[in-house]
């Protein structure tokens, strides 16, 4: 089937700051998730937090390049008033300790029971884990955007991830251009579909089992 036109990466991080409710801290993974900061909603109060020691930044930096004002991918950021530095140790300490309530992360692949691989692809080699791991186990939910098919058309969601694994059973919810999917105990339900984008679609470029419910929302965006 052809496949259809989904999200832009800019509308997929919007979607995914719907999901910030206020008085949550929250750490964006490199590439894609970095985007989410620029799409918090207005009036809703969240602490982004990077896993290099900055708790309480905004959003990317359009001004001169401070070397010091950088996230854990290595882009230059804003500081909002009351931000705060600390070592890796704390900073680590606070993903590992549970106090971050949501993690958003990119993705290359995810399984029906949400396991999640999204650093390392074989045929490319090389690649790092980085603190991809701490957060896909110590956040307490986990959010991965990705897009929900390669370039080569091949499915992403899987019943089985063939990539090397970040973390077992540990993704809750994942944003594609496609399409909104909650990991739940009984498997994949699919809960909102990208405008013009059929329930069918979906279901056809996903090739872990979907289950479909009678109504399936529009995404907010």
């Amino acid at each position: 089937m052809q496949r259809p036109q989904g999200l832009t990466r800019e509308l997929m991080a919007m979607r995914v700051a719907q999901e910030f409710e206020d008085g949550m801290t929250v750490n964006l993974g490199i590439g894609l998730p970095t985007l989410v900061s620029s799409f918090l909603p207005e009036g809703r109060r969240v602490t982004l937090q990077s896993e290099n020691g900055i708790l309480g930044f905004g959003g990317i930096s359009d001004g001169d390049f401070d070397q010091d004002l950088i996230n854990a991918g290595g882009q230059p950021i804003t500081l909002l008033p009351g931000a705060s530095f600390c070592d890796s140790a704390t900073s680590f300490g606070m993903i590992r300790g549970g106090h971050i309530d949501i993690a958003v992360l990119g993705g290359l692949q995810m399984s029906e029971t949400g396991d999640l691989a999204n650093w390392f692809v074989p045929a490319r080699g090389g690649g790092s884990v980085g603190g991809a791991m701490d957060l896909a186990v110590g956040a307490r939910k986990l959010i991965v955007v990705m897009e929900h098919t390669t370039r080569e058309g091949e499915a992403r969601i899987l019943r089985e991830c063939t990539y090397p694994l970040t973390g077992q059973g540990c993704v809750d919810l994942v944003v594609t251009d496609l399409a909104v999917i909650d990991v739940t105990p009984d498997g994949l339900v699919l809960r909102e579909v990208a405008p013009g984008v059929t329930s069918e679609q979906v279901a056809a470029l996903t090739d872990a089992p979907l289950r479909v419910p009678n109504s399936v929302a529009e995404m907010r965006l």
